[in-house]
């Protein structure tokens, strides 16, 4: 699906740029999935979602892979309706999948601190997954505190508060294509 990213700009007044169009998305979104195919060409590996802001690109690469796979998800908050991390983090929906013994690929949005994501690691070691590996869209660098091993990342970008593809402020924004940066 293709979309008229600079008209759905112009249509957003709070957006300041597009920061990632549609279309790198979905190209980058695809050789993900490749590289996720093959190096999980030998097993059936658990995708571990984080919601919300990571379903539109669960979605995509999940549609994408070429190996079977199965799905489950995890709600986790450090938010809470900001902007910045609040730094505690709750768990709002945990797995329903026995991961002990599993292939586990966390599929986030994005990571910036690591806090959030060093926590979830933690606890999911605690499971005894055969191994866990983060797949994370986004990640911003410079944002980190926390330094974490990321096995595939879509895009690195700058340490901007950004919405689009899943992303949101205020529960806003999830639904555009793109990856936008919102005026300050």
């Amino acid at each position: 699906m293709t979309w008229d990213d600079e008209d759905l700009l112009r249509k957003s007044p709070n957006l300041e740029r597009i920061l990632i169009p549609s279309l790198d998305i979905q190209q980058r979104v695809r050789q993900l999935a490749n590289e996720v195919s093959r190096d999980y060409a030998d097993t059936v590996p658990v995708l571990v979602n984080i919601l919300k802001g990571a379903f539109v690109f669960l979605a995509d690469l999940t549609r994408c892979l070429t190996i079977p796979h199965e799905v489950d998800f995890m709600a986790i908050s450090s938010y809470h309706g900001g902007t910045q991390t609040t730094g505690v983090v709750k768990i709002e929906k945990d797995l329903k999948t026995n991961i002990t013994g599993r292939d586990v690929l966390v599929v986030e949005d994005i990571v910036d601190t690591g806090l959030t994501i060093n926590y979830l690691l933690d606890m999911l070691q605690t499971r005894a997954p055969r191994s866990l590996r983060i797949c994370t869209l986004l990640d911003k660098p410079h944002a980190r505190r926390k330094e974490i091993p990321l096995a595939y990342t879509g895009f690195e970008i700058p340490n901007e508060f950004v919405i689009g593809y899943g992303l949101d402020y205020d529960e806003k924004y999830r639904n555009l294509p793109f990856i936008g940066v919102m005026k300050s």
